[in-house]
């Protein structure tokens, strides 16, 4: 068979989708993701958890479990609070509720740390730069405008448009008369 050169085979498609933008940014996002997990692993079980177990004198909460069924006879009982070999040695169901806790005491650092990395990165946005007047040392903030009113239907239309996109009207309005009124208004 032929390949038709309007097509592009799989791989060709195949490229085209992994090379976009979008998907680089989310590749890049989730390998950052991963590597701020385990800081926020090592927040948790390195910073926090000591804390919380002193508070509750010395539990740890990481291997703090429940077994399901009874040890068989004969097993020395100082080894069944050793999940691992509860878990593993004996095959015995666990409930391994301290490392649940755990699990959802990391997710919950995770998701206030990343609230407030939001909320700083909001708050940079709507920082406006103060530009000082050559005549004067008071700062003032220059604000430029990204749409305007079509005089004939007013319609907000992009402020850079010489003609109305609702009503097709030609606006009369040059750059020079745009530069004019921009330096009235500083």
């Amino acid at each position: 068979m032929k390949k038709d050169k309007g097509k592009k085979g799989f791989w060709g498609e195949f490229r085209e989708f992994a090379l976009k933008g979008s998907v680089v940014d989310l590749a890049v996002g989730i390998i950052i993701g991963g590597a701020f997990q385990s800081i926020v692993n090592s927040l948790v079980k390195d910073v926090v958890m000591p804390f919380v177990g002193l508070l509750t004198g010395g539990l740890d909460f990481t291997s703090r479990f429940l077994i399901l069924k009874p040890a068989p006879d004969g097993v020395d009982a100082a080894k069944l609070g050793d999940i691992a070999y509860v878990r593993d040695t004996l095959n015995l169901p666990v409930f391994a509720y301290g490392s649940f806790l755990t699990a959802v005491l990391n997710f919950l650092i995770m998701a206030l740390v990343i609230f407030l990395i939001i909320k700083v990165l909001n708050k940079l946005k709507e920082v406006k730069i103060p530009h000082l007047r050559h005549d004067s040392a008071e700062p003032v903030e220059i604000v430029v405008p990204t749409v305007k009113t079509c005089p004939f239907c007013c319609s907000e239309i992009p402020a850079a448009a010489t003609r109305c996109p609702h009503c097709t009207s030609v606006l009369e309005e040059t750059a020079k008369e745009a530069q004019e009124a921009e330096a009235t208004e500083l």
